[in-house]
């Protein structure tokens, strides 16, 4: 039995949901959100909340139970406060910056990188930091990682694109690993 696919969800004030059979829409002052249900799944609104139920028991049935209760409870969080992933551009010369709604990455290239908007993203560069903002939590994390990947950070000297307050493990250069063995 799925202990967090029957937890009840609130509805919170300034959001409003639509439930239309298999799909269901959130909307707020930040964005709006839909998704659509599996066969199993069936959802109602009691008392200002959103139930979630099974019709069936089985394996994939229960974990998806639990998996749509979760992308709504953040829909209905994302909807109210953008969800927020901040990276962080580190090395001598490197830097971002907003040309219009796309961001242009400058990483040590021979050419600066031109990052373009995806819908339901907001984009805002401070200093070296870039913050990725929406209402959809899974879209915002793949955007972060996108952009991440345009230069992952180097292992010797760190130079590149990471997440604030990611830690990363430097590895000892030619020089260090001589100077010990002497």
């Amino acid at each position: 039995m799925s202990k967090v696919g029957n937890q009840p969800i609130a509805i919170t004030e300034g959001v409003k949901v639509n439930l239309s059979e298999k799909l269901i829409t959130i909307l707020g002052a930040e964005g709006s959100y839909e998704t659509k249900l599996p066969k199993s799944i069936n959802a109602e609104i009691k008392e200002n909340n959103i139930v979630l139920t099974r019709s069936k028991e089985y394996k994939k049935a229960k974990s998806l139970h639990g998996l749509f209760r979760t992308l709504i409870q953040n829909a209905i969080i994302g909807v109210i406060k953008p969800w927020e992933k901040k990276l962080e551009v580190s090395g001598t010369g490197f830097g971002a910056k907003l040309v219009g709604e796309d961001l242009e990455i400058k990483v040590g290239f021979s050419h600066p990188v031109n990052f373009k908007k995806i819908n339901g993203v907001k984009y805002k560069v401070e200093g070296k930091k870039i913050i990725v903002s929406g209402s959809d939590k899974q879209l915002v994390g793949e955007v972060a990682n996108k952009i991440k990947s345009i230069k992952k950070p180097d292992v010797y000297k760190g130079k590149g694109i990471k997440y604030v307050g990611e830690f990363l493990k430097l590895k000892p250069g030619k020089k260090a690993k001589t100077e010990g063995e002497a």
